[in-house]
């Protein structure tokens, strides 16, 4: 019985303190998108992440990505990226680390996802999150020809801005 107990306990420990690592954050955050999670999914983005998403206009600060994800989120909603292979870099410190990953979905392929996660007293924090297309090298051409017009009509609007 008392090994039993110790096993619990251990297995416990182990498991609190695995989930305390940046891998496992990343893990739970994608698991939160998957199953629509708002809560938790938006709880492990640091209080000014950023997140880029695959469209050139698509840079938002956490509150305008929670005002972008709530209505998809509230009708069950999320998106699915499963984690294929992840590096992860930390700081000197240890309190930063940089990582790339590359994710499969459903509704994208195989696309990359790389970032920055901050920590945060004991816990990480996502703090910067950007997502792209995994082009192959021999679509390039053909990939770019197929965005060429829209790429035009963004830099217009980009350099009446300047």
């Amino acid at each position: 019985m008392k090994k039993l107990v110790f096993f619990f306990i251990l297995t416990s420990f182990l498991s609190a303190k695995a989930q305390k690592t940046p891998d496992a954050i990343l893990d739970k955050w994608h698991h939160a998108a998957a199953e629509a999670n708002f809560e938790t999914y938006f709880k492990l983005m640091a209080k000014n992440a950023v997140y880029l998403g695959t469209d050139a206009t698509e840079r938002w600060t956490k509150k305008e990505f929670k005002a972008f994800a709530k209505p998809y989120f509230d009708k069950g909603q999320g998106w699915t990226f499963v984690p294929l292979k992840r590096n992860i870099m930390y700081s000197e410190n240890k309190k930063l680390v940089w990582f790339d990953e590359l994710l499969n979905s459903p509704h994208m392929g195989l696309v990359r996802g790389s970032g920055v996660l901050e920590r945060v007293g004991k816990n990480w924090k996502i703090k910067h999150y950007v997502l792209s297309f995994a082009i192959p090298n021999e679509k390039a051409r053909e990939v770019t020809q197929l965005k060429e017009a829209l790429d035009k009509k963004q830099l217009g609007k980009l350099n009446q801005t300047d």
